[in-house]
């Protein structure tokens, strides 16, 4: 009897210390330094399921955090597109702690700015396999977090977490759980599945391509986002420049205006 007790016991204290790693861990991979300001110019790929490049797009993004309230802020301008109807939009993304972001996309098109609403969440972004909340991070405590183990994956060391949303978050949550490979080096999440909220089955897997050290920063220069269902997928990454000291078109801590992330900006580019 007393063994059993005991057992119990140690299966209950187990399973906390799991549930308190997994949730520190986590929090570690929220917490990767970013820099105040990141300037970069980034290559994105829309690609079909034969694996041709249907789409290519070139896009300006700029991007600001606050480390006081640790939320950051992103603008991205698409310069060109190989789909001449895609040229010019502008999207504006500012983080909020505790509800949801703000979001503002400036269609060509149309010649206007418009707030893109929270029930908007699960549809495509400008026609990518993300969604407009697939464009934020969830917050630590929107998920219970399990750790399923340590695996090595796609060369990298990492925890493996499951991530279920919390009974308060369930009803605006898109997935059902997210699975993710956290590199124990770097701490960043570099590869995720995505599991549907309907039936629990695979639908999206995100693979981190590259990873660089910048000026002191771990910037991920490069991902994948892949449709399991269409077996449709994008690709982003951040534009080489051999003549960069990082090389690539990526400019760290240099201060960009205020009036950059504005909804005017958006219908001006000024």
């Amino acid at each position: 009897m007393k063994k059993t007790i005991l057992t119990a016991v140690l299966m209950t204290v187990s399973a906390v210390i799991f549930a308190q790693s997994a949730r520190e861990i986590v929090d570690a991979a929220l917490k990767i330094k970013k820099p105040s300001y990141n300037h970069s110019m980034v290559e994105m790929d829309l690609i079909n399921k034969a694996g041709n490049v249907e789409e290519h797009r070139l896009i300006d993004e700029l991007g600001r955090h606050n480390a006081e309230t640790d939320t950051s802020d992103v603008v991205m301008n698409f310069k060109s597109s190989t789909n001449k109807s895609n040229q010019g939009i502008k999207f504006l993304q500012m983080e909020n702690k505790g509800k949801d972001d703000d979001k503002w996309i400036y269609m060509p098109s149309l010649k206007t700015t418009r707030r893109v609403n929270s029930s908007e969440g699960s549809k495509s972004f400008t026609g990518t396999d993300a969604s407009y909340d697939d464009m934020s991070t969830r917050e630590l405590d929107d998920d219970l977090h399990e750790l399923l183990g340590e695996e090595n994956k796609n060369g990298y060391d990492c925890w493996k977490i499951k991530s279920t949303p919390t009974a308060e978050t369930v009803g605006k949550a898109q997935y059902q759980y997210r699975i993710q490979w956290i590199d124990k080096k770097t701490k960043v999440p570099v590869y995720v599945e995505m599991y549907d909220k309907k039936d629990g089955t695979l639908v999206k897997v995100l693979t981190v391509d590259s990873i660089e050290n910048i000026q002191g920063y771990t910037i991920t220069t490069a991902t994948t986002l892949k449709n399991v269902k269409s077996g449709h997928s994008t690709r982003i990454a951040a534009q080489k420049n051999p003549k960069s000291p990082n090389g690539y078109n990526i400019i760290l801590d240099k201060p960009i205006p205020d009036s950059v992330f504005t909804q005017n900006y958006l219908n001006t580019a000024k």
